[in-house]
């Protein structure tokens, strides 16, 4: 898959040295793989959830470092890419505002 933007993933790791490795292994695993589904992803990372959005789209979320952290991604399947929308911390994720900016 071709992750658009690793940027944002390297800042957020720079931010927050702790999720640097777990961040580095995603990319690693994400980029390798070949996903056409959802079903796919789980079988990689099997805490993989979507949720809606207040645009209506569906997102893909991984926990990251021991669910300290979340990655938030939308997943075009049809055309190999992932785009890096959000990475939060456990605390940032659970007050739900993230739902609202996409």
């Amino acid at each position: 898959m071709r992750i658009i933007t690793k940027r944002r993933i390297r800042d957020y790791a720079k931010q927050h040295p702790n999720a640097a490795a777990n961040l580095s292994a995603w990319i690693s695993v994400a980029s390798a793989a070949r996903w056409q589904s959802i079903a796919d992803v789980r079988q990689v990372f099997p805490h993989a959830d979507l949720a809606t959005v207040r645009s209506s789209k569906t997102v893909t979320i991984f926990n990251i470092a021991g669910n300290h952290h979340r990655l938030i991604a939308a997943i075009h399947y049809n055309t190999g890419c992932i785009f890096i929308l959000k990475i939060l911390t456990h605390a940032e994720y659970g007050k739900n505002r993230w739902k609202n900016d996409l």
